[in-house]
């Protein structure tokens, strides 16, 4: 059965911005643990699910030090090479433009550090070419929470559309009958939270409803 959702696996690509410790370190909105868990979470749904990623990072390279991706993404995508860019706008990078393009898709699902710096920038800007852009704040931060808050209106305002990491998840796999539906269980398991419960008392039914 086609999904009526908005958002579906075979329409969005995701696009990670900048999920780098020297990055992260400042970030203040959100706290380590609950930004490291929703990224991956977000990550691994869109492999789980394969949406394409696009992964960019700045000044990663070229510098005093490496400030390489968070070590779960790159475990995730061992071999995978990100768009590292001198521009806090991903936008104006030609590469990060062609991999959007190359995916033939409209609607980006978003998540950046800053949120109000190169998230904001690149979303806006992704806006005005006339993408759909749809932005993770809970895998996104900012260096207040004011910041970060103010960012996320300006992206509004702007027509950009906000979500959460879970909501994405349930957006893109809508059908629990579905044959993908069992890969999003290892992903609720170890990120969903009080979610875990619900699979946990699903998995734990499955015998006997086979039975």
């Amino acid at each position: 059965m086609q999904s009526i959702n908005t958002l579906t696996p075979q329409n969005s690509v995701l696009c990670l911005i900048d999920h780098q410790p020297w990055v992260a370190f400042p970030i203040h909105s959100i706290t380590p643990e609950v930004l490291t868990n929703n990224v991956l979470a977000l990550a691994k749904t869109a492999k789980a699910l394969e949406v394409p990623t696009i992964l960019s990072t700045i000044n990663a390279k070229g510098g005093p030090l490496n400030d390489p991706l968070f070590a779960g993404l790159s475990d995730l995508h061992p071999g995978a090479e990100p768009i590292d860019r001198r521009n806090t706008n991903a936008w104006a990078d030609p590469a990060f433009v062609a991999a959007v393009q190359a995916t033939d898709r409209k609607k980006l699902v978003m998540a950046g550090l800053w949120t109000e710096v190169c998230l904001a920038q690149t979303a806006l800007s992704a806006l005005n070419a006339g993408y759909e852009v749809y932005f993770v704040s809970d895998a996104s931060g900012g260096l207040s929470t004011e910041s970060h808050e103010r960012a996320c209106q300006r992206m509004i305002q702007a027509g950009a559309v906000p979500m959460t990491w879970f909501a994405v998840a349930a957006e893109w796999c809508p059908d629990n009958t579905a044959p993908e539906y069992p890969r999003m269980y290892p992903i609720a398991l170890a990120h969903g939270g009080g979610v875990q419960w619900a699979v946990e008392y699903i998995m734990a039914n499955l015998p006997r409803q086979a039975g």
